[in-house]
């Protein structure tokens, strides 16, 4: 219970957040943070980018597609 106003005061005081912005581990930190996401969703973008594409040439390749209630009817 004491930590945890400790804490909190802590992270209320402007001053204490600004010199532990600028110290070089959170800097490192939240760079590494940064590139980690950005190159997920770099990597999602392109998965589905590829994923679109290749359910569109599916489509295209399926011979005479059926929808609905006509699936598994005769012509």
């Amino acid at each position: 219970m004491v930590l945890r106003r400790l804490l909190l005061a802590m992270l209320n005081d402007h001053r204490l957040l600004d010199r532990l912005a600028e110290a070089r581990p959170i800097r490192a930190a939240a760079r590494l943070t940064a590139a980690a996401l950005t190159r997920g969703l770099r990597l999602r973008n392109n998965f589905l980018r590829e994923l679109k594409e290749e359910a569109a040439r599916a489509k295209d390749a399926w011979p005479n597609q059926r929808r609905g209630n006509e699936k598994g009817r005769g012509p």
